[in-house]
């Protein structure tokens, strides 16, 4: 088993259409390898039978990388020019604090980043996905943000529709 935490792979299935980071390897009941995959460049999680897998070269991944970061200013430039652009507002974006709740730190950090590049105040908390309905009620009433986000949550969950 050449394939470990922390390569960057490919499921050969899928013809290697995302990018994975190998965030843990677990054996099943049966003896076999899987790993825990959480994407490079979209939010997704997967897992996959370790002989599924191909390590990515460098070269691709770099290339990914830079691709992702184009991407990523360009949809930061479209959108600070539309925030500062609209003349009438209730709440201008830019004077609002946003709470952003995510559960993958990866994520988190994304987040805070392109909050900061556009000039958004906003608090950006890692918590995971199983204890956000025990703490965003305090977390709303200790910040009282303009804008909640919660994102990382692809579930529908009891728990979060008894949220009042």
């Amino acid at each position: 088993m050449d394939i470990k935490k922390g390569d960057i792979v490919g499921r050969i299935s899928y013809n290697k259409d995302i990018l994975f980071y190998v965030d843990r390897v677990i054996k099943n009941s049966n003896g076999k390898f899987y790993a825990i995959l959480k994407g490079v460049k979209y939010r997704i999680e997967a897992d996959a039978p370790i002989s599924d897998l191909e390590k990515i070269e460098k070269e691709k991944i770099e290339t990914e990388k830079r691709g992702i970061e184009t991407k990523i200013k360009k949809r930061v430039s479209k959108a600070s020019k539309n925030l500062f652009s609209k003349k009438s507002r209730s709440i201008k974006v830019t004077d609002a604090l946003i709470l952003h709740l995510d559960g993958d730190r990866k994520y988190t950090q994304k987040s805070l980043k392109y909050y900061n590049k556009l000039g958004i105040r906003a608090i950006v908390k890692n918590i995971p996905e199983n204890r956000q309905p025990q703490v965003v009620g305090n977390l709303i009433r200790r910040y009282d943000p303009d804008i909640l986000v919660i994102t990382g949550h692809d579930r529908n969950d009891k728990k979060w529709n008894k949220l009042q």
